[in-house]
């Protein structure tokens, strides 16, 4: 078969959310957003609740229905977008809690779903979602209609465990919610590891339980496998691939791949991205295009039927690195054209 293969470790993925969990006192929920970081929501979903979590979070209301129908409807998932405009229907009929951002929010949401729960969302400095200090003391003065399921806010600097804004922030969110009657959500997976003041009442690890960083002790979940589609004989002085921008130094063999930046492995990565068989690592060479990458496999003793591209020594947050980007782009931008092989919890 032609199409690369991504396998993805369910159990190592709630391990991760397990060793997580044990760094806080308080709930850990999960953020399974964006197709469970592009490895597949309902598969993510599912193992995360075995594994214990309760609270989930989305980034649309449309990203609801997949990961309710294999919850179930004990688990509360909420929506980070908060209630927008046409969202009433789904947001009622599949049990989702908009955490809320700004006071339209709040109107619409008391005008179309006056008995249904919500959350609210605070900005604590990061000017990006929630409700600043002057317009949330207006919300509250005006008073609450029920208590919220959860009131949140994001850091901006989770990664940089140093960073002033962290205490900044912090400062800002008990600020804002003291003597509040509602549970505290201030850290995702950065936030967790700078300890028992970030953490509140609920945690929602994202990026760290698909085996990124700053989670150092994460298991990698994602592991990608490409098939070599021809190998050719290239004498010194030849050159490979488009505008000739590699060319052998040696007679080389050079196997190429399945696989391009049309399958989220960035053109950015030409020249600096190393495929793995087995233990041996293998230089790239020439530029990577939509669906094919040249590798010089000159030094392996036998043809490779595959090469890997993740495993447990090529990370996502390597090619980030070397991709100029974050472990996070590199997940979500994995392509629909990977067969898909999941491993653990059942699957």
């Amino acid at each position: 078969m032609s199409a690369p293969l991504l396998t993805i470790d369910l159990d190592a993925l709630a391990d991760n959310w397990q060793r997580l969990a044990k760094l806080s006192r308080s709930e850990t929920g999960a953020t399974v957003k964006a197709d469970g970081y592009g490895l597949g929501s309902s598969r993510v979903a599912r193992r995360l609740a075995e594994a214990g979590a309760r609270s989930f979070f989305i980034a649309l209301a449309e990203e609801g229905l997949a990961i309710r129908k294999v919850l179930g409807n004990g688990p509360r998932i909420f929506v980070f977008s908060g209630h927008m405009d046409g969202d009433a229907a789904m947001l009622r009929e599949l049990g989702l809690i908009p955490l809320l951002n700004s006071a339209e929010q709040m109107a619409r949401h008391l005008e179309t779903l006056p008995d249904h729960p919500y959350g609210v969302q605070l900005d604590s400095g990061m000017n990006r979602l929630g409700m600043e200090p002057p317009e949330w003391a207006a919300v509250r003065q005006i008073g609450l209609p029920n208590a919220p399921q959860l009131v949140m806010s994001h850091l901006a600097c989770a990664d940089e465990p140093d960073h002033a804004m962290n205490a900044q922030q912090r400062d800002a969110f008990v600020q804002m919610t003291q003597d509040l009657d509602a549970p505290r959500s201030l850290a995702a997976t950065g936030g967790m590891l700078l300890g028992p003041d970030y953490h509140f009442d609920l945690s929602r690890p994202g990026v760290g339980l698909y085996g990124g960083l700053p989670f150092e002790d994460a298991r990698a979940v994602a592991h990608l496998s490409l098939p070599v589609i021809q190998i050719r004989d290239v004498e010194p002085g030849e050159t490979v691939g488009y505008g000739n921008t590699w060319t052998a130094a040696r007679a080389s063999r050079i196997a190429t791949v399945a696989a391009g930046y049309a399958d989220g492995i960035h053109r950015a990565l030409s020249h600096k991205l190393q495929l793995w068989a087995g233990d041996q690592p293998c230089p790239t060479v020439g530029r990577i295009s939509m669906d094919l990458i040249g590798v010089d496999v000159t030094d392996l003793p036998t043809p490779p039927e595959t090469l890997d591209l993740l495993n447990a020594r090529q990370t996502v947050d390597m090619l980030a690195d070397a991709a100029g980007t974050i472990g996070y782009e590199i997940l979500t931008s994995l392509g629909g054209r990977y067969r898909r092989r999941y491993l653990g919890g059942g699957a």
